[in-house]
Parts: C-alpha cells; structure tokens; sequence
C-alpha cells in the first residue's frame, strides 16, 4: 500500500507537470470562474488572481484541478485556487484555471492578462526638414515612441499648442513585447503657425482595468518658422485731401522675413519706407502712388489714388486783400492830387497881403 501511494503521487505530479489544457472544454456548463476576469499589470509589478473551480458537486476523488501559467504559485483551498506572482516579467501569457474528472472530461477558463510598458521616451521631429517652414508647403512631423508596451493600445497624438491635430494609429496588433514605433502627420503651415508650438503624446489606454490615470508621456516642444509672404493691413487706395493739410499714405504690411518697402510715382520721387508723408500738399501732388512690399516669400503692391480738394477761401482773401490795397491807394492818390491842391488855392499871397494893407491903422493929423 506504501509504494502504490508514492506510485500515486508520482504519476499525479508528473500528469501535473506535464499537463496542457489545450484540448479542454471553455464552454462547458459549470466552468472554472476568475475573479477578476481580466488583468492589467504594470511589466515588473506584483498580482494575483483567484479561481473558483465550480459552482456544483464537480470534484471528487479523481478530480484533477490547478492554475496552469508560466510564472506564479498556486494554492487550493477547496474549490478555490489562489495564483499569485511577486514579479510580473512574462509578456505572453494567459493562466488556465482547470479540472478534470478522470474520464478525458476537461472543464477550463482563461484569465486575460495584459503586461504593459510606459514609454520611456517620446520625441517629435521634422522629416527631412530644417529651418524655417514655407506657407502653403506640406511638411511631415513625426513622433517617436520608444520602448512601449502593448503597442495596439498606444494612442498618439499630434498637438499644435493645445490644439490637437491627428491620432495616427499603429498597424501593429501582434507585438506583446515593447517596441519603438514612429508616427507621421502630414500638416500644411499657414502665417498663424508661426511661432507656434509643435510637441505630441503617447497615451496607453488600457481600458477600465487598467490604471485610474492613463499613462501618459509627452515630447518637447518645437517652435515652428514659417516664411509667408507681406500681407497689408490696410486697403484704402482712394483717398482725398484738401490742399495746405498734410498727407500720410500708409502702406504697412505684415510678412515673414521682414518685408521691404518701394514708393514709385510720376509725380516725385520718395524714399523707402511704410508711410509716405507730405507736410503740405499741393494740387501738384494730385495723381496715383504706388507702394510695393516685398520679402523672398513674395510681392505684394497698392496704389492710392490720390485727389487734392482745392481751397478757394486764399483766393478770396487774397482778392478781398488785394481789393482793399487798391481803395488805399486810391484814397492816397485822391487826397494827394484833388483835396490839397484846392486847399493850397485859398490862401493866395496876393489876397494876403491885400487883407493886410486893408485893415491897417493909420492915426489922423489935426
């Protein structure tokens, strides 16, 4: 009786070792229960999970039960099997609680088991590409994932400031182990991309079994050059101005490089600059100006069509001064030749001293 019981036990470790529940049955009526029934554990961290075998009289003496996994310990208590595993470093796996009666019946469930890898790093790039940026042009940004696991659940995104632009996917649904994998976005820069901040990120979305908080790995951020030719901030070509006041033709323009100003006119020549000023116009400076802003991106030009409104209130003025000189003067004339001479007519030396000899006083002799 001693030897058939070591025969026993022998043969039942040795069925154990080398038991493989491929052929078992998971739909069977009263299968195996894990709790929980799927898994999400960081690569390295420590779990565990508990079997119920069976919900119904399914054990008896011949029944043969266990947790098979590559990693881990087992033990029973009852119809319940408690795997455990301090450290998590197999990345293909599925446990199989089972049972079997003896007679080739086979009764098993699987515990899905996901073994993930945060990014160790995430960078974003141009490809093929340096320096400044053209408008209009399409360019390719790429981000760069290093070292992440499972990769079907990677989500990346593509960011331009706060603004998210894509989510490329991974075709990669095979690789349980971490990997290195690249995701490209195709974007066509636009003036307001200019300065703007370029940067991406590799989430892992585990779904509810997972961690509370995704992880969640971030790029540095690129600041974007982007060349684009002068736009004007003003449009008024058709402008009127009244003769004597001052005159300023604005021709200001935004553009990347800087752009450059050139005044040309038949009526005078100018030098550079955004604003064209004349202290005090004159109908001579009545006709068209044009201002031509370039950079190397392009050309821009605006003619302002200029029309000077003649003021006649000098000319009245100057008539009504004009006017009033001329009575002056004739009032002087006048006196000189006409008034005088007939006052100088009534004060004749002859009559003076006839008047004189007239009332003189000569004493009588008696």
């Amino acid at each position: 009786m001693f030897f058939s019981d070591i025969f026993l036990v022998v043969s039942l470790m040795t069925f154990l070792r080398d038991f493989h529940v491929s052929s078992c049955d998971p739909n069977c009526t009263d299968k195996p229960e894990f709790t929980p029934t799927s898994l999400v554990v960081k690569y390295g961290d420590p779990t565990f999970a508990s079997c119920s075998l069976c919900q119904h009289a399914c054990l008896d003496n011949k029944t043969i039960s266990n947790v098979e996994s590559p990693v881990g310990d087992s033990a029973k208590n009852g119809t319940t099997i408690l795997w455990t595993v301090d450290r998590l470093t197999e990345w293909h796996m599925s446990p199989i609680c089972y049972y079997s009666n003896g007679n080739g019946y086979q009764c098993c469930s699987t515990l899905n088991v996901t073994v993930y890898q945060p990014p160790d790093r995430v960078s974003i790039s141009f490809v093929n590409h340096t320096g400044p940026m053209f408008e209009g042009h399409q360019y390719t940004l790429q981000c760069t994932v290093q070292h992440v696991a499972p990769v079907e659940n990677l989500v990346v995104t593509f960011y331009r400031g706060q603004t998210a632009l894509g989510q490329p996917q991974s075709n990669n649904n095979i690789e349980k182990k971490p990997v290195n994998e690249s995701f490209s976005l195709n974007i066509t820069p636009s003036k307001e991309d200019d300065g703007g901040q370029f940067w991406c990120e590799a989430k892992l979305e585990l779904g509810p079994d997972g961690p509370q908080l995704p992880p969640v790995v971030t790029s540095e951020n690129i600041t974007a050059t982007v060349y684009y030719k002068p736009q004007l901030k003003s449009s008024h070509s058709n402008i009127t101005v009244a003769e004597g006041n001052s005159l300023q033709l604005n021709c200001s323009a935004v553009g990347n490089p800087s752009p450059m100003y050139t005044w040309t006119s038949d009526i005078r020549s100018y030098s550079s600059g955004s604003v064209l000023t004349i202290d005090s116009v004159t109908s001579e400076d009545k006709g068209l100006y044009t201002c031509s802003v370039s950079n190397r991106v392009g050309t821009v030009t605006v003619t302002f069509n200029v029309d000077v409104k003649v003021s006649y209130m000098g000319l009245i003025i100057g008539v009504i001064a004009a006017v009033a000189v001329l009575v002056v003067i004739s009032v002087i004339i006048g006196y000189l030749f006409f008034y005088k001479s007939n006052r100088m007519g009534q004060y004749n030396l002859k009559d003076v001293f006839r008047l004189h000899t007239k009332h003189s006083a000569v004493p009588s002799v008696e």
